[in-house]
């Protein structure tokens, strides 16, 4: 991936509503999710859903297609794996590595627990 890719990709990430969208793209997988569903499951107003749906795909971060009358959006999964490639492309200089300890629980995991 280029540069100018990766960084315009985080930048979208770096704002609260985007990766919740982002985030909520990624659970759903390839199938996507319809606009208004992601609109009900995150309590956003359709014109702001729009405007950051449309920041994650010129990031290209988020797909969207076209079901009847229903726009669906997707993560691309493509892109989020050449964002984890290019973080751990030379982790630990290029040896196999173990993360010292497991990551922190998120909020979501601290609940299943």
């Amino acid at each position: 991936m280029e540069t100018k890719t990766i960084v315009r990709a985080f930048g979208a990430l770096a704002q609260e509503t985007r990766l919740g969208i982002y985030r909520l793209l990624v659970t759903a997988g390839p199938e996507g999710l319809a606009a208004g569903a992601i609109a009900g499951k995150l309590d956003l107003p359709p014109a702001t859903l729009s405007f950051h749906l449309k920041e994650l795909s010129l990031a290209g971060l988020a797909q969207s297609r076209q079901e009847g009358r229903f726009v669906i959006y997707a993560a691309n999964f493509d892109t989020m794996i050449g964002l984890v490639a290019f973080l751990t492309e030379n982790c630990c200089g290029g040896k196999a590595c173990v993360p010292a300890r497991p990551p922190a629980p998120t909020a979501k995991r601290k609940k299943a627990a």
